[in-house]
């Protein structure tokens, strides 16, 4: 019975590795890495030889993973991520002072980005860097400074600063002939789409049982799991939309939205947006996370006067 090896991985061959699973090639890794392809193949000789387990099918045209190969895989890429963000930091923190945050896509397109310029105009020499995901990222990154979150006040992490609360109001484009909720009946309904625990009050039924006739139905419906792509819609006169009010403040000023029925069929939520300050990892608070963590302290304070009008 062979020992098992307790020596840790070097980082080329598991390089070497991601590369050709990733590309189901040994040639194109190796073009890839710029390396040769037999290069690539002692290195991975060597890795399976380390490992004690085969990592590849190897075929006339391709290759294919086998189970240890995979389970491997999936340990391998995201770490090989994290170094490589890693390192772009180390070597660009010695330059331009720069911001990192994360935030969901649709908060990002539809009210950061929107607002971003009035930033840049008045600190040029800050660099903003934003993670657009949907994906909550914890708070051991040390890549990032600031977060912008949308949760319920029980799950907001301590020490965060609340933004704005949630205000939802049904919004179409101008075209559309809606005077009273029964109209609704003729029009189709923009729906968001999604298992999370605040969709409930998200919900067309919950503002239709609040306000509308009762029986009252649309004539369909659209279900779009990203606001982004439900306020599109609603812009392009495809239905009309339930939407959170802190991201069409904008396009109810310049017209492109209407909100038919006026300010006394809004819904609110329990739910609403924070900005959440990352702590620890050895970093001090730096001057420009500062500016940037009160300017978007300012723009939300806007956004709150939007929503109380």
């Amino acid at each position: 019975m062979n020992p098992i090896r307790q020596r840790p991985l070097s980082v080329g061959p598991l390089r070497a590795f991601e590369a050709v699973a990733r590309r189901a090639s040994f040639s194109a890794a190796a073009e890839e890495l710029h390396l040769t392809q037999p290069a690539i193949s002692r290195q991975i000789r060597s890795l399976e030889e380390e490992l004690g387990a085969p990592l590849f099918l190897r075929g006339t045209r391709h290759v294919e993973l086998t189970g240890a190969g995979a389970t491997l895989l999936r340990a391998t890429a995201p770490l090989l991520d994290r170094l490589d963000a890693s390192v772009r930091h180390i070597r660009t923190s010695q330059g331009r002072r720069h911001v990192s945050l994360t935030t969901f896509a649709s908060f990002t397109s539809l009210w950061l980005l929107p607002r971003l310029a009035d930033f840049q105009s008045q600190y040029p020499d800050i660099d903003i860097r934003i993670s657009a995901t949907d994906t909550l990222v914890g708070q051991d990154d040390p890549e990032l400074d600031l977060g912008l979150r949308y949760c319920h006040p029980d799950d907001a992490p301590a020490g965060s600063d609340l933004l704005f609360g949630e205000v939802l109001t049904p919004v179409a484009n101008p075209s559309m002939p809606l005077h009273q909720p029964q109209d609704l009946a003729r029009q189709t309904l923009i729906e968001q789409d999604d298992h999370q625990p605040s969709s409930e009050y998200l919900s067309w039924r919950r503002w239709l049982r609040e306000y509308a006739p009762p029986g009252t139905e649309p004539r369909g419906w659209i279900y779009l799991n990203y606001t982004s792509q439900q306020i599109q819609a609603a812009l392009a006169g495809q239905g009309v939309a339930l939407a959170r009010m802190a991201m069409i403040t904008e396009a109810l000023a310049r017209g492109e939205l209407v909100e038919p029925f006026g300010t006394g069929k809004r819904l609110t939520s329990p739910y609403a947006y924070w900005l959440v300050r990352w702590q620890g990892h050895g970093k001090e608070p730096r001057p420009e996370v500062q500016a940037f963590a009160d300017w978007l302290l300012a723009q939300a304070a806007l956004t709150r006067a939007c929503l109380d009008n």
